[in-house]
C-alpha cells in the first residue's frame, strides 16, 4: 500500500513538472493576461497575440507589477492625459516590462490585421 501511494505521489509530481516543462504555466498566463486585455477593451486577436509574447518574455514577478497600471481610488479606469498615463507607468518601475507592454502591442497591432 506505501509503495502504492509513493508512486502514485512521483507519478504527480513528474506531470507537473512535465506539464510546467511543456509550457502549462505559460499557457495559462497567457490566457490570464488575454482576458485582462479584452476587459480592458483591446481586441481578442490582439489580445490574445501580447498575451503570449508576455508570458513568454516577462517573469511572474514582473507580471504582478503590470497591475501598478491599474487605476487607484479616484483615478479614471483608462488615462484621460499623457501625466496620468506617464504617472502610471513611473508606478511599474520596471523597464524591461514597459518595453515588452509597447513591443507587443505595437507587433500585434500590425500582425492581427
Amino acid at each position: 500500500m506505501r509503495k502504492a501511494i509513493i508512486g502514485i505521489a512521483l507519478v504527480a509530481i513528474l506531470g507537473f513538472f512535465a506539464w510546467g516543462y511543456f509550457g502549462g504555466i505559460e499557457r495559462v498566463t497567457a490566457g490570464r493576461i488575454e482576458s485582462v486585455l479584452v476587459d480592458k477593451g483591446i481586441s481578442q486577436p490582439v489580445a490574445a497575440c501580447m498575451g503570449s509574447r508576455m508570458a513568454e518574455r516577462l517573469s511572474l514577478n514582473q507580471l504582478r507589477k503590470l497591475e501598478n497600471l491599474q487605476a487607484r481610488d479616484g483615478e479614471n479606469a483608462v488615462p484621460l492625459t499623457m501625466a496620468e498615463f506617464l504617472e502610471r507607468l513611473r508606478r511599474v518601475d520596471d523597464p524591461e516590462a514597459i518595453e515588452v507592454v509597447g513591443t507587443s502591442a505595437a507587433i500585434c497591432s500590425f500582425t492581427t490585421r
